[in-house]
């Protein structure tokens, strides 16, 4: 499926962006312009079920899939977010970019994925006073956009979370140059993975207090991170 996509700036420098479920392109609106002004074509898709793409089939395999149709081949940096991470790392070898940078990645299984589809399911329910307190650290603008994207987010691809963390989707090696960008304490990349994935060849760097929608919490902290990598 061709996803609907959103674009800053211009040239042969290209990044491309991939956001987490129940978000969509939106939700870089800091991050995008910012990779703009250091003289990229930045990119951004809504994954299929998200924002303005369509809806169908989901699973894993799917968002990776529509990910190579859409995004322009051999980028010099791709940067994927949780499930986005979880769809760059499955895409990645054909997308081919020069570097690949993975947000908190959702790529191990959960005992309470269940409970996490239900949660997700219904967080279109989600009252903007709920997301303010629990998300203490965001601008409004992020809080506005996380409404706006709920509401534009089909609770339908939690159906695809089983299947997606059926197995480890940790990938056996880094296929390009690979840094990985964690939460501060991580439910998804415990310190134990951090370094099972550096003996693999990535790089793993933690944002320091910030919490999984790393860019969100502490945007400063999260450019900071990605020295030397855009």
């Amino acid at each position: 499926m061709k996803l609907h996509t959103r674009e800053w700036g211009t040239g042969d420098r290209v990044a491309v962006l991939v956001h987490g479920i129940m978000s969509d392109h939106r939700t870089w609106h800091r991050v995008a312009p910012a990779l703009a002004d250091k003289g990229y074509r930045v990119v951004a898709v809504d994954l299929r079920g998200h924002g303005a793409s369509g809806r169908g089939d989901y699973g894993a395999e799917i968002w990776a899939d529509d990910l190579v149709e859409t995004l322009p081949h051999g980028p010099e940096l791709a940067i994927g977010h949780s499930l986005g991470a979880l769809a760059l790392a499955l895409a990645v070898e054909r997308l081919g970019p020069s570097r690949a940078v993975y947000c908190d990645p959702a790529w191990e299984t959960r005992e309470d994925i269940a409970l996490v589809a239900r949660t997700y399911a219904e967080a279109k329910q989600i009252p903007r006073t709920v997301l303010e307190r629990f998300n203490p650290r965001w601008e409004q603008a992020d809080v506005d956009i996380e409404v706006a994207t709920l509401a534009a987010w089909d609770p339908a691809t939690t159906d695809a979370l089983a299947e997606a963390y059926a197995v480890g989707r940790t990938p056996a090696c880094a296929a390009v140059p690979s840094l990985v960008l964690t939460a501060d304490p991580s439910d998804l990349v415990p310190p134990d993975l951090a370094e099972e994935l550096t003996r693999r060849g990535f790089t793993a760097r933690t944002v320091r207090g910030a919490g999984h929608t790393l860019f969100r919490d502490d945007f400063d902290g999260f450019m900071a991170a990605l020295d030397g990598w855009v």
